[in-house]
C-alpha cells in the first residue's frame, strides 16, 4: 500500500496509553480512584501503571505534529494475527496481550473494522488465557463496532478494558502480569513511532519519540517493582539499554541518524516480545 505519510501510526501506536491522560475531569477522577486500587501489593512508593499512563505526552501535543499530514493504514507495522496461538507462557502471554492492544488502536483509528477485529479476537484469545476476559468480552466487541465512526470513543474503550485487566491482575495478586502488559503496549508504541520517525524524517516525531525518556522511567521501576518470573526479567536489562540511548541524547538536533541506535533496540525487544512461546 502506498504511503504518503506515517505521522499518524505514531499518534495510533500510542494512544492506548495517552488517551488514559488526554480526558476530560470525570476521567482524571477515575484514573485517581483507579491509581488507589491497583497500587496494592506494591511497595510504599505507590509506583502503579497509572504512572506511565501520566507521562505519557497529551493528546494534543502529538495531534498538533499531525495537522495537514495525509496518512494511510500500514499493517506491516503491527504483530501478525496468525501468530496469537504461539504464546503459551503467562509473561508472553502478557507482553504480547499489550501490543496486539495498541495494534488494535491502530486499526480502529484508521477505521480498520475487519482488521479491527482480528485483532480484537487476539486480544480476547490472549485476555481468556491470563484471566481477564471480563475486561475484553462481547460487549467490548459490540460497543467498538458501535462506536467505529468516533475514534475517540474506540480508544476509550479499549483504554478502559486495558486498566480494567490492571486492576483486575493486581488485586489477584498479579502485579507481574498486569506490568508486563503494560510494558508490552509501550514497547509496541515505540516501536511503531521509531518506524514512523526513520521513514518520515520528521525532526518533530524524532523529538517526541525522545521525548518518552519520563513514562520510561515510571516504566522500569513499575516492572522491578513487580518481582518479574524469570523469563521475563529480560524485559527490564532491555529497558534500561533504551534508557541509556535516550539519556544519551541530550542536543537538540534531532535528525534521522539521531533515531538510528533507538530503532536498532526496540526493534530489538520487539522481535523477542513477538517471537517468543
Amino acid at each position: 500500500m502506498l504511503l504518503k505519510s506515517k505521522i499518524m501510526v505514531f499518534v495510533a501506536s500510542f494512544s492506548l496509553l495517552i488517551s488514559a491522560c488526554g480526558g476530560n475531569k470525570q476521567e482524571e477522577v477515575d484514573a485517581s480512584e483507579l491509581e488507589d486500587e491497583i497500587t496494592t501489593g506494591l511497595d510504599s512508593q505507590k509506583i502503579s501503571a497509572q504512572n506511565v499512563f501520566n507521562t505519557i505526552p497529551s493528546r494534543a501535543t502529538i495531534l498538533e505534529l499531525v495537522k495537514g499530514a495525509n496518512t494511510e493504514y500500514n499493517v506491516a507495522y503491527l504483530n501478525n494475527p496468525d501468530d496469537v496461538s504461539k504464546y503459551s507462557l503467562e509473561s508472553s502471554r502478557a507482553l504480547n496481550l499489550g501490543v496486539y492492544g495498541t495494534d488494535l488502536n491502530v486499526a480502529s483509528i484508521y477505521e480498520q473494522t475487519q482488521e479491527s477485529m482480528l485483532f480484537f479476537k487476539c486480544v480476547s484469545i490472549i485476555a481468556k488465557s491470563i484471566g481477564v476476559s471480563n475486561s475484553f468480552g462481547e460487549n467490548m466487541g459490540d460497543r467498538m463496532i458501535a462506536n467505529q465512526s468516533n475514534r475517540d470513543s474506540a480508544l476509550s474503550i479499549i483504554t478502559q478494558a486495558f486498566k480494567s485487566a490492571d486492576n483486575t491482575l493486581r488485586k489477584n495478586g498479579r502485579p507481574g502480569t498486569s506490568s508486563l502488559l503494560v510494558a508490552g503496549a509501550w514497547i509496541e508504541g515505540l516501536y511503531v513511532g521509531c518506524q514512523t520517525a526513520k521513514e518520515t524524517k520528521n525532526e518533530s516525531i524524532i523529538k517526541e519519540v525522545f521525548n518518552q525518556k519520563e513514562s520510561l522511567n515510571n516504566l522500569i521501576e513499575l516492572l522491578e517493582s513487580s518481582k518479574l518470573n524469570a523469563e521475563a526479567e529480560y524485559i527490564i536489562s532491555d529497558l534500561h539499554d533504551i534508557k541509556k540511548i535516550m539519556d544519551g541524547k541530550t542536543d537538540e538536533v534531532y535528525t534521522a541518524d539521531a533515531i538510528k541506535e533507538l530503532d536498532k533496540k526496540i526493534t530489538s525487544i520487539r522481535t523477542q516480545i513477538i517471537s517468543s512461546k
